[in-house]
């Protein structure tokens, strides 16, 4: 019978759950008892007896937790050793996916750099490496497969990019990596931690420390720009010029000494997430910045809202106001994950009532902003076309909107101190739907706008040209003929009349003008609409 079985077969048996910790301990399965006990809690917390051992083990490793310290020797080696790699790879020159023109003839220097697109991924392994020499030893084949994985990803994203389409649908998919890659080893680095830990709290409580992680890390990245400025400027007031090699070394050598070292400072690697302390340092300093924000940010966004309506089609309409929004709504959620506490030991019935009051009525207002802006880009996909960038913010749009939409619900259902595991739950479940929109996003973009290649080079090198270098839809006609045809897989399809034209969506700056004879050379297909007749030669 498991821990798990056990203890629900003994929840009115203090002396049977006492003894049976103590076999646990004995037979070096503490860790799985916790666990079992967490797990019973999540699933019954009015149990006292099962809410006393959780409080239990969560107060008294702790308190174990608060006084451990840095593996300074494994740390500083790790991040010497990222830092090293990130070197090596730091070439912009050389190093890094080139795109091609209509020819197949690649570009002189890459479109992004190599290291913009892997540091996260190589930095996430060291970050995990030094997890496993400073912690738990035998866990080395969870760092394999995870590594793999991520290996695998990120090969994946820099071998099939040319898949994706046209140029600017390639240069989109790269940009897109560069910042989804980093969500992806940022999840490879949850998956080695909670492996054994998946409950609600653990989850939500490595986001707390993610967060921890990431301000340390700015906060170096800060003072590393500074020393390395103040470095550059002093030689060259001297009129030395640093070789490239030694200009990289403090750059990309430096950056990569911070994701180990921010998590060696912040990070137990001994302790699960949930037995950190939270309630002093940086933890503590960070949730109550977060709080004191909620009200300003309350206050903001009302203000902001209540000007919507004067300037209502501005999303619709400007590209940049609708990014504008969407990073908004990441910083919400930001602030909405930074102000929920871990638990609600430090905080007063009081400050409880007050705070979930601000958390609810912070992610109403999200959520209308979240709609408002889910409605923009959608309006402007649908008047314009798909292009994986629409594709990417639409389905962020859905996830943050979903996330705002479980949290209320959770908070509308649960009543008394309940209140606190609902928006675990929540976050918890939210950062799985960040990192699967994030999988989707880099595996399945080549693909969705992909083109048949066979069928392209079939056509003449005028209009492959067109569309090597034009998103769809490809619209043609030729100087002799009002006629227009769009292009689709490797036919021209002739457009009956202005009325079926418009009400395609096409637009008239997408038609582009070739030879006549060129168009003729391209075969027909089907009219638009398919029962308009024969299609006229130009």
């Amino acid at each position: 019978m498991s821990y798990l079985e056990t203890i629900k077969a003994h929840l009115s048996e203090p002396e049977q759950l006492e003894l049976l910790y103590r076999r646990a301990v004995a037979d070096g399965q503490e860790e799985a008892f916790r666990a079992a006990v967490s797990a019973v809690y999540q699933e019954q917390p009015e149990e006292i007896l099962v809410a006393a051992w959780h409080y239990r083990f969560v107060y008294t490793v702790a308190e174990k937790a608060a006084g451990w310290a840095v593996a300074w020797g494994w740390a500083i080696l790790v991040a010497v050793l990222n830092g090293l790699v990130l070197w090596l790879i730091s070439d912009t020159e050389r190093l890094g996916p080139r795109l091609v023109d209509h020819t197949g003839k690649p570009d002189t220097f890459p479109y992004i750099p190599l290291i913009i697109l892997v540091w996260a991924p190589i930095s996430a392994v060291a970050v995990m490496l030094y997890l496993m020499l400073a912690g738990e030893r035998r866990s080395w084949p969870r760092l394999v497969g995870v590594t793999g994985a991520l290996a695998v990803v990120s090969a994946y994203a820099l071998l099939l990019f040319e898949q994706s389409g046209p140029l600017v649908f390639q240069q989109q998919y790269l940009t897109l990596v560069t910042f989804h890659l980093p969500l992806m080893a940022w999840a490879g680095v949850g998956v080695y931690l909670l492996f054994r830990r998946r409950d609600a709290e653990n989850r939500f409580a490595f986001l707390i420390k993610s967060l921890e992680v990431f301000i340390m890390a700015g906060l170096a990245v800060s003072a590393g720009g500074v020393f390395v400025g103040i470095t550059f400027g002093l030689f060259d007031a001297l009129g030395i010029e640093l070789p490239k090699l030694v200009m990289r070394l403090l750059v990309a050598g430096g950056g990569g000494l911070i994701p180990v070292l921010a998590t060696a400072i912040i990070y137990n690697p001994r302790a699960a997430p949930v037995e950190h302390a939270f309630d002093q340092g940086l933890s503590k300093l960070f949730a109550i910045l977060m709080r004191l924000l909620l009200p300003l940010s309350l206050l903001v966004l009302g203000i902001y809202i209540l000007f919507i309506p004067f300037n209502f089609r501005e999303p619709f309409l400007n590209r940049d106001v609708l990014i504008i929004y969407n990073a908004m709504l990441f910083a919400v959620m930001a602030l909405l994950l930074g102000a929920t506490p871990v638990s609600t030991s430090d905080l007063s019935s009081g400050q409880q009532k007050w705070l979930r009051r601000g958390i609810i009525a912070l992610a109403v207002l999200a959520l209308l902003v979240s709609l408002y802006a889910l409605a923009a880009i959608v309006y402007r996909t649908w008047i314009d076309r798909p292009t994986p960038n629409r594709l990417a913010f639409i389905g962020w749009n859905v996830v943050n909107t979903g996330i705002l939409a479980l949290l209320l619900y959770r908070q509308w259902r649960t009543e008394g101190t309940s209140w606190l595991r609902g928006v675990h739950k929540t976050f918890a479940t939210g950062a799985m739907l960040y990192v699967l929109w994030a999988a989707v996003v880099i595996l399945l973009t080549p693909w969705l706008f992909g083109l048949d290649r066979a069928a392209v080079a079939t056509l003449p090198e005028s209009v492959q040209r067109i569309v090597h270098y034009s998103a769809p839809p490809i619209l043609l006609r030729c100087t002799a003929s009002p006629h227009i045809y769009a292009l689709e897989d490797g036919h021209k399809r002739w457009i009956k009349d202005i009325p079926t034209f418009e009400g395609y969506g096409y637009r008239w700056n997408q038609v582009r003008v070739i030879a006549c004879s060129e168009l003729r050379a391209i075969p027909d297909g089907p009219p638009i609409p398919p029962d308009a007749g024969p299609p006229p030669q130009p």
